[in-house]
């Protein structure tokens, strides 16, 4: 399979308000998400106080898939490895800030299928989120990524440093 590209999202300083609103709307709906599903465990298994911890992980695994990342460092940048398999290019969107790299994913699958009376039916959906704060600043400019067999991979060139500049006094 050949190497896909995807889109990278960069901060745009007059919207970076309303792109952190999305964020954070986008982790509540994750957290309502886990919270009916957890509930749902509760209920299932008797309405019993105590399993509340086992129950929100149950949930959250179910919801959430991890994605593994791999982050080098070189003397030029940052490359990234991300596992996301079975995501494609369009199902996937990479945030990149000075400091932080965000992936986040969704896809939704179905599949229906009618013998004579009886109608099978199965969806699937997968959600991943991945923060990472870098050690060191990029260039939101200069970032590459593309997917290849399920691996995301990043090339993230690090910041110019900030030149120091000597102020001489003068007495007068």
């Amino acid at each position: 399979m050949a190497a896909q590209s995807v889109s990278v999202v960069q901060p745009k300083k007059e919207s970076e308000l309303a792109k952190h609103d999305d964020f954070f709307g986008h982790l509540q709906h994750m957290y309502d998400s886990i919270a009916r599903r957890a509930f749902e465990i509760f209920d299932r298994n008797g309405r019993f106080f105590g399993n509340d911890l086992r129950d929100w992980f149950q949930a959250e695994s179910e919801l959430l898939h991890p994605v593994h990342i791999g982050l080098t460092e070189s003397e030029e940048g940052f490359n990234v490895q991300a596992e996301v398999p079975g995501f494609s290019p369009k199902e996937l969107e990479v945030s990149v800030e000075p400091r932080r790299l965000t992936i986040t994913g969704k896809r939704e699958t179905k599949e229906e299928r009618k013998t004579k009376k009886t109608l099978y039916k199965e969806q699937c959906s997968d959600e991943i989120l991945r923060v990472v704060d870098l050690p060191a600043e990029i260039n939101t400019e200069k970032v590459k990524a593309t997917l290849e067999n399920g691996i995301l991979s990043l090339e993230m060139a690090k910041a110019a440093p900030v030149k120091k500049i000597a102020v001489e006094t003068k007495v007068a």
